[in-house]
């Protein structure tokens, strides 16, 4: 597949601080790809960086070919970008508003007009086209943020956060929506579009605080004080902790905690809802299991039932926080 978006040794300082460090990325159109890390980790200033809103300090990306430092206009043709503020002029409606966007790019009314229509019936905003953006659900400002950033049919989309602060259902909505966009084949920027010029699918990198959202991507960067810690599939990333998970239920859960926090192959112990979750060390886990159900056994009221479980992908974010992967 063709390389969409290529950052090389990026980095970028402010006063004393490293908010990005020798970043270094390669991303395929057609792919969508999570970037996720604690706050302040740099995955808004690696954005940022990326369709020419900072300058770095050294190192240089291009998108679609073309330098972000050198070529600055051309970049931005081939971009459509949503930030994590709503920057929409919420006295517009939302026709307006994307026909604003559309005409600043360059496009005529012959070319716009048809385009908004078909954007705003792709992410269900057909109804709502004469309703003001400042009277709109936060979901449908982030949809709308979405129809705005395809207009001018770019062939890549950054997205920093986009489903932050809003509910469950709309979340699974905006991402049935990227799916769609990405799956579009060619001529199509997205389905249901008739016409434009030949074009491959369009490349996806996007900010997201969900490991839930970033399980949904085909390929995962974790970020950590500016710096890239760790890359890959979500199955690739998960399979860092294989066979060190364990869950364990049981009556007597805050004993079970602190029983589990003395056990020196147990790295960490969380509680998730009527269970924990053990981060053992590898290959210690039939020992850890086999200590907690002697330490309570089910002929006093006890009971413990573990089991060793997949991991999850804030499993592996956990670990990479604490610095140990």
């Amino acid at each position: 597949m063709t390389a969409s978006i290529v950052a090389e040794h990026l980095r970028k300082t402010f006063s004393a601080t490293l908010a990005v460090d020798d970043m270094n990325l390669n991303i395929a159109s057609g792919e969508i790809y999570g970037l996720v890390g604690s706050d302040g980790a740099g995955k808004t200033t690696t954005m940022r960086l990326l369709v020419g809103a900072l300058k770095p300090d050294s190192g240089d990306a291009s998108i679609c070919g073309f330098s972000v430092s050198k070529q600055t206009e051309q970049v931005r043709a081939q971009l459509g970008y949503l930030s994590q503020r709503f920057s929409f002029y919420e006295d517009l409606t939302v026709l307006e508003n994307i026909r604003f966007f559309a005409e600043v790019r360059g496009l005529s009314r012959q070319e716009w007009l048809p385009r908004c229509m078909e954007i705003l019936e792709f992410v269900g905003l057909e109804s709502f086209k004469v309703r003001r953006a400042g009277q709109l659900s936060g979901g449908m400002k982030q949809k709308l943020g979405l129809a705005s950033a395809l207009v001018t049919r770019p062939k890549v989309l950054l997205l920093d956060e986009p489903t932050t602060g809003v509910d469950p259902v709309t979340r699974q909505d905006f991402w049935q929506l990227l799916i769609r966009l990405v799956a579009a084949p060619a001529p199509s920027s997205f389905p249901g579009e008739t016409g434009g010029e030949e074009r491959g699918s369009v490349a996806v990198i996007l900010s997201t605080p969900y490991m839930d959202e970033a399980a949904r991507c085909n390929r995962v960067g974790f970020m950590r004080l500016g710096r890239m810690i760790a890359e890959g599939t979500p199955s690739e990333l998960r399979s860092r902790l294989e066979g060190c998970i364990v869950e364990v239920r049981g009556r007597q859960l805050p004993s079970l905690r602190q029983r589990a926090e003395k056990i020196k192959e147990v790295e960490d112990v969380r509680t998730f809802g009527d269970k924990l979750h053990l981060r053992v060390v590898s290959g210690r886990a039939e020992s850890v299991m086999a200590a907690l159900e002697e330490a309570f056994p089910a002929r006093d009221g006890g009971g413990v039932e573990a089991r060793l479980v997949t991991p999850t992908l804030e499993d592996v974010f956990i670990v990479l926080s604490e610095n140990k992967g």
